[in-house]
């Protein structure tokens, strides 16, 4: 048996089930489940389907541009800020 449940511990927990939820009730739980396992299965079969058909993309590599030329004379630095900050005037708002 599946899950090592033996006979006589399915029967068991078949008779309890039947005694908890009642005869009526007990059908309508395994039709229910029934769809929810079908439904699932369906929704698993779709996605693998979805994986299965969509073609694996290959990144396309394209060759490195080229760098422009450089020269051999050092470029000078760009001119630093002043040293002292400018000074503004400052308004007060009432």
């Amino acid at each position: 048996m599946p899950f090592g449940i033996s006979l006589p511990e399915l029967l068991i927990l078949l008779v309890v089930l039947l005694l908890v939820f009642g005869a009526k009730r007990l059908p309508e739980m395994g039709r229910s489940l029934g769809k929810g396992m079908r439904e699932f299965k369906d929704g698993i079969g779709g996605i693998e389907d979805t994986v299965n058909t969509t073609a694996p993309t290959t990144p396309t590599t394209t060759p490195p541009q080229e760098l422009p030329a450089t020269t051999s004379e050092p470029v000078a630095p760009a001119p630093a800020a002043s040293a002292q900050p400018a000074e503004t005037e400052r308004e007060t708002v009432r």
